[in-house]
């Protein structure tokens, strides 16, 4: 595993199937802290750690969701011998997508299932949320977003650290231009808040269209993080889609 990349919070059970999750914009792997713990016994949860937070703060964060992607889908390859899925929630969400197409380009083995979590189905413009181009919308809107990490916003040291980070993932998020190409051949598994303000259930319905597989849309109580209070439940969606995923394998 590459300890550049993936960071594991417990033990990893032994021949379990992998579970590669992907942060939010501003998210580092401790997002998926919680999700780990209530999954722990289960699966081998990796969290992605981007470049430019937390232990990688020093390093440029990515500021394209292209250069991003391929060197995600070039760190992830090795780990995909055997069976594994990957959950992405919001600019996350958009990163396990275009991972898992070039792990499907360079002819790696896909994904039991993709996870999409509080992210609209991509198109070749850009989503109006995205389009943020001041360190004042960008602060408005993640604070308009909720979320336990938001409160590091209060605190001017703490938000020294994050903004080059917010930056770079919003404007990669502004600047991303979906391309028509193969859908996947993975099963999608779509999460969305009923409360979300910037992610409409048709908007996460619409995911349907990106795969040939099998597509579970999933509407859970709560705004754009449902998943800091619904963790439980999204542990038991994950289990039980990979579990058939995995006798059917």
């Amino acid at each position: 595993m590459d300890s550049t990349w993936f960071r594991r919070f417990g033990a990893a059970p032994e021949g379990s199937m992998r579970l590669v999750c992907f942060p939010h914009a501003g998210g580092a792997a401790s997002a998926f802290l919680p999700l780990s713990r209530a999954l722990g016994g289960r699966l081998d949860v990796l969290a992605v750690q981007y470049p430019g937070r937390q232990d990688r703060r020093r390093e440029e964060p990515y500021r394209g969701i292209a250069a991003h992607a391929d060197a995600l889908a070039e760190a992830l390859g090795p780990l995909t011998d055997g069976p594994y899925a990957l959950f992405g929630h919001s600019m996350g969400a958009v990163l396990a997508y275009e991972t898992a197409r070039r792990l499907a380009a360079a002819g790696r083995p896909g994904p039991l299932r993709v996870f999409l979590s509080g992210r609209g189905a991509p198109s070749p413009r850009p989503g109006a949320h995205d389009r943020l181009g001041s360190d004042k919308e960008i602060l408005n809107a993640v604070r308009g977003l909720g979320g336990t990490g938001h409160t590091v916003l209060d605190d001017p040291e703490l938000l020294a650290m994050v903004m080059p980070a917010l930056r770079a993932d919003y404007g990669a998020l502004g600047a991303y231009r979906w391309t028509a190409g193969s859908p996947l051949v993975s099963p999608l598994t779509v999460l969305v808040g009923d409360a979300d303000p910037v992610v409409a259930v048709d908007e996460a319905a619409a995911w349907h269209d990106h795969t040939t597989g099998d597509f579970d849309l999933r509407i859970l109580p709560g705004g754009h993080f449902y998943l800091d209070d619904r963790t439980d439940e999204v542990r038991d969606i994950i289990t039980t889609s990979l579990l058939v995923a995995g006798s059917a394998a």
